[in-house]
């Protein structure tokens, strides 16, 4: 039995206008020169993807600013953060089994809320992606200096800092750490992936390391009071240690090149929740039981003076320098990975141009895309002071959680018969209450983060009036072309003269 959506009423505005899941479902594969993404990613490599771009360099650090604020109970505000994410967490799993593409939040915004509110979704995953890859890179120099420095070695301040930055002029490790993700990429998604894999296992490897150490120091006296600093104490700690979940949906941009998608995207997001909850919520105890909550106050490098202190050995350092150095280069070729996906997919519907689209015959990726978008970051993570733009990353990703929270929403009200092979519990509580919370995380950031946001935004409008609105493939259709095109049946999509137009 064939269903057929709902025809959109005519002289709808381009702004408006819809991309049918079966039509973003068939287009799924396809480059802009119809050369096919390789489908070469089983559950455990997409696993891999969530948790390496999830897992970065905040949890060696964080907890210097978290335990402060909420004393013993940080381990209780990692659950309540792990909590909230995973409202969003579940409404990716959906979507992402239900229109298996490499457009992530971008392609679910397509097919729910129109062309516009898809293009504000995709520029802030420009933001959230390509601005945190040179943000996190900007790292690497101070965790090579503080690996070397147990040798007497240290790089020049004038080669691991941006202009601007007490006297830097170039942030050399950084470009270098881009370019090498780069190239991984341009080899292939396989290669990419296995090299991920192992990075991530170390990682693991490292943290829990640092747990069995610490536990051998525990107190169970460190957890008294639990709340020192009350209720509102473990709020504010879970709203600031929330941002060391993002990064989960990055499985959700390898739709085209995964085996069995429908099946195993579902399942990677939730599980690279599962692991990274269970690795933040076991270091937090681990190291609250290691040391009193009071000595946390203004370490910046807490794990590794914990260990420095338990072992006394100089080996110490460097080993968790390397971790974090590993938990970077993860984080930016992940990441990298997903913003070359999000331009491909966009690149589709002629709202960026075609070269993020062309895909190589060798190698089956987005080579062009790749190099073009990481010699871009390289640059930017070498010469440019990132500041406040780089804090707004967490309002364009939250505010592309929350589109895809209301897209679920839209999705089970239109079009309830489409099959799904994963469902979110307790509908609608459930994307309502992730709304609300990514809308709640969004009001509490500062005024200067907000007009950051802002002007990317104006920026972003700007861009699509000069040449996205002009390129749209589906804003060029005419009115019968379009109601042909939402017409499409959307279990067995069928070839109209508005699918050849696209």
């Amino acid at each position: 039995m064939t269903t057929v959506t709902k025809t959109d009423r005519p002289g709808t505005h381009p702004l408006l206008r819809r991309k049918p899941i079966a039509q973003i479902s068939e287009e799924a594969g396809g480059g802009s020169d119809g050369g096919k993404l390789v489908r070469s990613l089983g559950l455990w490599h997409l696993t891999m993807i969530s948790v390496g771009a999830t897992l970065g360099t905040g949890i060696f650090v964080i907890l210097g600013t978290a335990i402060p604020d909420a004393g013993p109970a940080v381990w209780i505000s990692f659950i309540i953060a792990g909590i909230a994410a995973l409202l969003s967490a579940v409404s990716y799993a959906e979507l992402a089994s239900l229109v298996p593409v490499s457009g992530s939040s971008y392609s679910y915004t397509y097919a729910t809320l129109g062309e516009g509110m898809a293009w504000v979704c995709g520029w802030c995953l420009v933001l959230e992606y390509g601005v945190s890859v040179a943000a996190v890179s900007s790292g690497a120099g101070e965790y090579i200096n503080e690996a070397i420095s147990t040798f007497g070695l240290e790089l020049p301040h004038a080669i691991t800092a941006a202009p601007g930055a007490d006297g830097g002029i170039v942030d050399l490790p950084a470009m270098l750490l881009v370019v090498l993700a780069m190239l991984l990429l341009v080899r292939g998604v396989k290669e990419s992936a296995l090299v991920n894999t192992v990075m991530v296992v170390i990682k693991i490897v490292i943290l829990i390391f640092f747990c069995v150490v610490a536990f051998s120091a525990f107190s169970a006296g460190n957890f008294q009071p639990l709340f020192p600093m009350g209720a509102a104490g473990m709020s504010a700690a879970a709203s600031r240690v929330f941002f060391s979940y993002i990064g989960f949906d990055a499985a959700s941009t390898a739709g085209e090149e995964a085996k069995n998608p429908q099946r195993d995207l579902p399942r990677a997001i939730l599980l690279s929740m599962v692991i990274v909850t269970s690795l933040y919520v076991l270091v937090a105890i681990a190291a609250v039981g290691a040391r009193e909550w009071t000595w946390f106050q203004g370490s910046e490098a807490a794990l590794v003076e914990i260990v420095r202190e338990s072992i006394q050995q100089p080996w110490v350092a460097v080993v968790f320098s390397i971790g974090a150095i590993i938990a970077i280069a993860s984080v930016v070729l992940t990441v990298l990975y997903g913003q070359t996906r999000i331009l491909l997919t966009m690149s589709r519907d002629g709202l960026v141009p075609k070269v993020f689209g062309k895909l190589s015959a060798k190698t089956g990726a987005p080579v062009q895309g790749t190099l073009i978008l990481g010699i871009a970051i390289a640059v930017t993570a070498a010469v440019i002071p990132l500041g406040e733009l780089a804090d707004a990353t967490s309002i364009g990703t939250l505010f592309a959680f929350a589109l895809v929270n209301i897209a679920v929403i839209y999705l089970r009200r239109k079009q309830p018969e489409i099959k799904r092979q994963y469902r979110v519990p307790f509908f609608p509580v459930t994307p309502l209450l992730g709304a609300a919370m990514c809308v709640y995380l969004m009001l509490n950031l500062g005024a200067s983060t907000w007009i950051v946001f802002g002007l990317w935004m104006l920026v972003g409008v700007g861009l699509y009036y000069a040449y996205g609105r002009r390129h749209s493939r589906v804003a060029a259709l005419s009115d019968e072309e379009y109601r042909a095109l939402t017409a499409v049946p959307l279990q067995t999509p069928a070839r109209s003269t508005a699918d050849q137009r696209l």
